[in-house]
């Protein structure tokens, strides 16, 4: 091989190492990034059907749950609501034999275009653990739309056996919303 034909050699593989170079730079790393990012997307994709058709495969155990919740709320009706709140407590003290006092309602709302309303109620329930446990377990399964939020154990007596049990709890008001002209 002379001179002139190595120089060539030498060129020829010079030029293709550089197109090599900008092939690889310009036209295969973009390649490669959209099949990158176009692969994330389809599992995105793929993730959100899932989770759509696990939404529909709960459909209705969701709709049947939300039918008991508005079935079970507190009723639209301030006053009406707190009373039925009182009585809830009353029952429960009453089948787990605590002495409810200081039971204080308040309203919660958050804007007006919410379509419910809290009524918060803080009280104090007064008997032993096992007394204690059993109200909270009435307030826990009772189907009225009440749950628990705080709670805070003290002891009455050095034994422990005299416990005070401070507690709030949410009750759920469903508020019709208002449409354009102010009506129900």
């Amino acid at each position: 091989m002379n001179n002139k034909s190595r120089e060539q050699l030498l060129a020829l593989l010079a030029v293709t190492a550089v197109l090599l170079m900008v092939g690889d730079k310009f036209i295969l790393q973009p390649l490669t990034a959209s099949w990158a990012a176009r692969n994330k997307r389809i599992a995105d994709l793929e993730k959100q059907v899932a989770e759509g058709a696990g939404k529909l495969d709960r459909e209705r155990a969701v709709r049947d749950r939300w039918t008991a919740m508005r079935a079970n709320a507190l009723t639209n009706n301030v006053s009406a609501a707190e009373g039925q709140a009182l009585r809830a407590f009353e029952r429960w003290g009453r089948d787990a034999n605590v002495t409810v006092s200081g039971l204080k309602p308040a309203w919660k709302r958050t804007s007006d275009r919410e379509e419910h309303q809290t009524l918060e109620c803080r009280a104090d329930a007064t008997g032993s653990l096992s007394s204690l446990a059993r109200f909270l377990y009435q307030i826990e399964k009772d189907p009225l739309a009440m749950k628990v939020d705080v709670v805070d154990l003290t002891t009455r007596d050095t034994e422990g056996r005299n416990l005070t049990l401070s507690l709030q709890v949410s009750g759920l008001v469903l508020t019709p919303k208002k449409n354009e002209n102010g009506a129900k």
